[in-house]
């Protein structure tokens, strides 16, 4: 079974897909590295990139093609400035000449030089084959496929076996959410602590807080951005951003000047029923608005779904605990990650593999699992809260209009963390002697259910809304 760290369901990057354009952009990093380490980059002459299934049918809108160029530019995700993303596809589509690794010069048409096409690659629906054409005239070429979270992978899978060593050394190895609840009856500790202590086997205590940090506070930043950045969203639908109008309505006039001093304000608002699901609402929709826009935001544990996660944190930061620190951050984060691995392992967090279930569904069990220990639920009430969350998002299709992840990608994020709240409350309201449904068996359905849905459903905007509704409808 392999080794899934915290740090691999919870990934910083750029929007608004981690399938769709996170993926492609590792892809063409990865390749760039192999063709160094085998002594051919500087031979590469001529590239050309070939996009399948689910990545060509929706690739445009997910902006593929973009990330694909960013990617074999040499620019890297997680740290380029967004304000510098734009010029860089600007350049590139008026030379024709693409800055390959940011080490030399090479023409490069993205209209001619990436291609779409149709047909499904058998191993994946996101299937992606890079060739290079060499000084010499010979061709090399390699196959890769974004599996969903960003996560990327070759038919061969030549680390598999170096990353099951790696998970045989942790001390609590997991792959089901039975075994979970073993280690956690047995050491007499939460969910929280027994993934640290596997993390704690592959990095220092001091690297698992910096990087938690670092992840919390991406979100944050991405959640406050989105509430005050107005206007409408790029891509042709003209979806206005709701979060900005939202916001607006919910601050009042209470000053503030940057994202920390937001947090304390937001714990002055008026907290009724109505205004707890806006607020709620307005933090999901931000990151989502954010995503939509080739924002920086966390992969959670895909971008479809970054929402999710941030949002029900943000609910406990401001809403349930105004005495929160760091301390609560780091276990939410640290149970969201291993109830993502769940799944991930059991079944699919790749819409187009498994429809919105795999995102949004994925996503709000990870979100009501870590807010149920927050709030004092046991080990056994933290998987149950991730039951009742996927359990009602089972079958959920995924059927983006236009492709792009606005429409009803964004508001989905809102309904995934509601969800979420609602299941932790039922959760810990829960005798787990009285269960019906193990955590473990609706990873089962979960996995079963995407693989009798209809492939109009997964991403591929050939079904449902993305057929009922035209762009010239919006």
């Amino acid at each position: 079974m392999e080794c899934i760290s915290v740090f691999d369901m919870l990934k910083i990057g750029v929007g608004p897909s981690s399938s769709h354009t996170l993926g492609p952009w590792r892809a063409a990093e990865r390749w760039i590295a192999e063709l160094e380490q085998e002594g051919l980059f500087e031979e590469v002459a001529e590239i050309k990139v070939y996009v399948y299934g689910s990545l060509s049918l929706t690739g445009k809108g997910h902006a593929t093609d973009l990330a694909i160029i960013l990617g074999l530019s040499g620019a890297d995700p997680v740290e380029i400035p967004i304000a510098d993303i734009d010029g860089i596809i600007a350049l590139v589509k008026k030379d024709k000449v693409l800055n390959f690794a940011n080490k030399r010069a090479i023409a490069f048409d993205p209209g001619t030089n990436i291609i779409f096409k149709r047909e499904f690659l058998p191993f994946h629906a996101n299937g992606m084959k890079f060739e290079a054409t060499l000084s010499t005239g010979k061709k090399t070429t390699k196959t890769y496929y974004s599996i969903g979270g960003g996560f990327v992978v070759v038919k061969e899978r030549k680390n598999a076996k170096k990353n099951k060593n790696v998970f045989a050394t942790f001390p609590f190895p997991i792959e089901k959410g039975v075994q979970l609840l073993a280690y956690c009856k047995k050491e007499q500790k939460s969910i929280s602590e027994i993934v640290l202590a596997n993390e704690l086997s592959l990095r220092s205590g001091d690297a698992i807080n910096l990087q938690l940090q670092r992840i919390w506070e991406t979100m944050l930043q991405c959640m406050y951005v989105g509430c005050h950045t107005e206007g409408n969203l790029p891509g042709g639908l003209n979806v206005r951003r709701r979060a900005f109008d939202m916001h607006k309505n919910l601050i009042g006039d209470i000053p503030y000047v940057n994202h920390e001093e937001w947090l304390g304000t937001i714990r002055n608002t008026e907290v009724k029923f109505r205004q707890i699901l806006k607020w709620v609402s307005c933090f999901a929709l931000a990151v989502n608005e954010v995503n939509a826009s080739l924002g920086r935001v966390v992969t959670a544990p895909t971008n479809g779904s970054a929402g999710v996660i941030p949002a029900v944190l943000m609910y406990y930061l401001v809403i349930e605990n105004h005495k929160a620190d760091f301390e609560h951050i780091k276990k939410f984060l640290l149970v969201a990650g291993e109830i993502g691995s769940i799944f991930k392992k059991g079944a699919t967090i790749s819409a187009a593999m498994g429809g919105c279930q795999a995102e949004i569904g994925v996503s709000s069990a990870m979100a009501a699992g870590a807010l149920t220990e927050l709030l004092g639920g046991t080990p056994e009430q933290v998987l149950i809260a991730a039951e009742i969350a996927m359990e009602h998002h089972l079958g959920l299709t995924c059927d983006p209009i236009g492709g792009l992840v606005q429409i009803p990608c964004i508001e989905r994020n809102s309904m995934g963390a509601i969800k979420a709240i609602n299941a932790a409350e039922l959760a810990l309201e829960t005798n787990p002697e009285n269960i019906k449904i193990p955590l473990d068996k609706v990873v089962n359905t979960m996995w079963e259910t995407a693989k009798d849905m209809n492939s109009k459903y997964k991403e591929t905007s050939e079904g449902g809304l993305a057929v009922e509704v035209n762009m010239s409808d919006c």
